[in-house]
């Protein structure tokens, strides 16, 4: 998997729950916790996620990864490049088929 796809299906992971835990993540995607850590810390440093705190709530602890407004607007840019290439590669394999 490389950093793109890691970014993206971070983004995606991140979008549908806010508060899985770096473990989780690595687990679930099936990479390091460094890679995880890594590509969050940059995803932050870029603006596309921001961290919330939730330890002052006795209810709830650790963090949530929030995306941004540029968080969006990456993951919506990443999802479309994504579609145009699976009708790219659909359109050739059809091609392939027919002739």
């Amino acid at each position: 998997m490389n950093q793109k796809d890691i970014r993206l299906d971070l983004l995606r992971k991140l979008e549908i729950n806010p508060g899985y835990t770096q473990r989780d993540l690595s687990k679930e995607m099936g990479v390091s916790l460094g890679k995880v850590n890594y590509c969050i810390k940059k995803l932050t440093e870029k603006g596309w996620i921001k961290l919330t705190n939730f330890t002052q709530n006795p209810n709830k602890v650790g963090y949530a990864y929030i995306l941004t407004p540029r968080g969006i607007e990456a993951h919506i840019r990443c999802n479309a490049l994504c579609i145009r290439i699976y009708l790219y590669l659909l359109s050739q394999f059809i091609l392939a088929i027919i002739f």
